[in-house]
């Protein structure tokens, strides 16, 4: 079986923008936030300074994440290099410029180990203003902090994003139903 890049995962992950919605997801005179923080937490965008920590966080949990986040054993695996590893950390730095999407690290509030990610992206799905999407490692989601996490977020998002209507897959809707809604598309 040929294993995805990450950056190829990602793009199967979050499927391409209709043909009418516009390059950005959210508008220019929106303020981006580039941090923020919970109990026990801080967001940061992911991008090249963090590829060694965002590296370790999944590799330490490669199956939990293959059913939890993906549902696919195409990310991450085990053969990911280290060039793939940066690859996907430019892109999603890239992104973040370009507002086309924002993926940010779940830090320790020292910054010195990652808990997870949250990522922000256009919805394949019409009717919804965006899709979030969240993963923990395996320890963080034993220890009870994928709840935690996620329950931070929704409230984050709905303080803190100009979305009206936001897509929850594998949380506010099972996977299955997310499955066919993106299917349908």
């Amino acid at each position: 079986m040929k294993r995805l890049t990450i950056a190829a995962a990602a793009a199967v992950l979050f499927a391409a923008l209709p043909a009418h919605a516009a390059p950005s997801l959210v508008a220019p005179t929106f303020a981006v936030p580039t941090s923020a923080e919970g109990s026990g937490f801080r967001l940061q965008p992911l991008g090249p300074d963090l590829v060694k920590i965002d590296f370790d966080a999944y590799m330490s949990s490669v199956e939990h994440l293959q059913q939890t986040f993906t549902r696919s054993t195409d990310w991450p695996h085990a053969g990911i290099s280290d060039a793939d590893a940066m690859l996907d950390m430019q892109t999603e730095a890239g992104r973040f410029q370009r507002r086309e999407s924002f993926a940010y690290s779940v830090l320790t509030p020292d910054g010195k180990r990652e808990r997870g990610c949250l990522y922000v992206a256009p919805s394949p799905v019409s009717g919804y203003d965006a899709v979030v999407r969240i993963w923990v490692t395996k320890a963080e989601y034993d220890a009870g902090f994928d709840a935690q996490l996620a329950a931070w977020a929704h409230k984050w998002i709905a303080a803190k994003w100009p979305f009206k209507k936001v897509a929850w897959p594998g949380r506010d809707i099972p996977w299955t139903t997310w499955d066919a809604l993106t299917k349908a598309k």
